[in-house]
C-alpha cells in the first residue's frame, strides 16, 4: 500500500489488497461495510454506487497478456471520500502505477493534480486510463496493416491463425470497454454528493473520450472481419484452382489408364511383332490425351 498526501487530500493506492490493508482504510476513513465487501470480492460488471459518505466505483481496465497475445479485463476498485481517493487492484495496471509514481516524485505534479478535490483527481485518473487505450488501438491497427500486406502477398494460410488471434484481442477489448460508458454516464447524470455541478463538463469529456475509443474498436472490428472474409475467399479460390488442376489430370489420365489396361490383357496386341509397336501405342495415347484437352477446351471446362 502506497500513499501520496497533499495539503488537500490523500491518494492511497493498494496493489493486491489483503485483510490488513482493507481494515486499515476502513478504520481511517470510516468506510461503509458494503464497500469493504466490494473490496474483498471480484466484481464482474462495472458500477458506480454511493455508500454513505463515500462514492464507490468499479471499472475494468483493458490489459494485454504478452504470452497469450490477448486483452483481458483488470479490475480497478475506486473509493472517493471528502479527503481521500483510494484505488485498489489485483493486477498491475501500469498506466495507473506510472501516473502514481509521476505524482509521488514531483511536488509540482502534486500541486497540479491534487490541489482541488479527490473527485477531480478521480476524473484525471479515469482520463489517464482511457487515453492509455489509444496506444493499444494503434498497435492493433499496425497488426491489421501487417495482416493485409501478408494476405495480398499470398500468405493466406499463415494469416489464418494471426487473424484469429487479433480478432480475439479486439473482441476482448470490446467486451472490456463496452460497459464503461454506462458508468461514466451515471457519474455525469447521477446526483452524487462528491461530484459537484462544476465538475460535470469534465466528466462529459470522459464520455467523449470513451466514444472515440469505442469508435476505433468498431473500425478495427469491421476491418478484421473484412480481412478475414478476404483471406477465406482467397484460400477458397486457391483450393478451387488446385482441385481443378487435379480433376484435369485425372480426366486426362483416365482414358490413358483404360487404354493401357486393355493393351495389358493376355491377347494379341496390335503390331506386337513390330519393333515400333511401343512408339505406336505411345502415339495413340498422346492423341487421346490431346483429344481430351481439346474437348475440355471446347466445353470451356478449362
Amino acid at each position: 500500500m502506497e500513499q501520496i498526501t497533499s495539503t488537500k487530500f490523500t491518494w492511497i493506492d493498494i496493489r493486491e489488497p489483503n485483510a490488513d490493508d482493507i481494515l486499515k482504510v476502513q478504520k481511517e476513513f470510516n468506510l461503509h461495510p458494503l464497500i469493504i465487501e466490494e473490496f474483498s470480492t471480484p466484481t464482474l460488471r462495472p458500477k458506480a454506487v454511493e455508500y454513505g459518505n463515500a462514492l464507490f466505483l468499479t471499472i475494468h481496465v483493458p490489459l494485454f497478456d504478452v504470452k497469450l497475445k490477448k486483452t483481458y479485463p483488470g479490475e480497478l476498485d475506486i473509493v472517493v471520500t471528502e479527503n481521500a481517493l483510494i484505488t485498489a487492484h489485483d493486477e498491475d495496471i501500469w498506466q495507473l502505477t506510472e501516473f502514481f509514481k509521476e505524482i509521488a516524485g514531483d511536488k509540482d505534479k502534486q500541486a497540479e493534480f491534487m490541489s482541488d478535490s479527490p473527485a477531480t483527481l478521480l476524473r484525471i485518473v479515469l482520463e489517464v486510463i482511457l487515453e492509455s487505450c489509444f496506444p493499444k488501438l494503434d498497435h492493433i491497427s499496425h497488426k491489421l496493416d501487417h495482416i493485409e500486406t501478408e494476405i495480398f502477398a499470398e500468405h493466406e494460410k499463415e494469416m489464418v491463425l494471426e487473424l484469429s488471434v487479433v480478432k480475439r484481442d479486439i473482441l476482448n477489448f470490446r467486451r472490456t470497454m463496452k460497459p464503461q460508458r454506462s458508468v461514466l454516464e451515471s457519474l455525469l447524470q447521477g446526483n452524487y454528493t462528491l461530484i459537484t455541478k462544476e465538475m460535470k463538463p469534465y466528466y462529459q469529456d470522459l464520455i467523449g473520450t470513451n466514444i472515440r475509443v469505442w469508435n476505433a474498436l468498431e473500425s478495427a472490428k469491421e476491418t478484421i472481419e473484412s480481412l478475414e472474409e478476404t483471406n477465406n475467399s482467397l484460400l477458397s479460390n486457391k483450393l478451387d484452382m488446385t482441385m481443378k488442376v487435379l480433376t484435369l489430370f485425372s480426366a486426362i489420365l483416365l482414358p490413358l489408364t483404360v487404354y493401357s489396361n486393355i493393351m495389358s490383357m493376355s491377347t494379341d496386341i496390335p503390331f506386337h511383332t513390330s519393333p515400333s509397336a511401343f512408339w505406336f501405342h505411345v502415339g495413340i495415347m498422346t492423341a487421346i490425351a490431346i483429344f481430351t484437352i481439346v474437348l475440355f477446351k471446347m466445353r470451356k471446362w478449362l
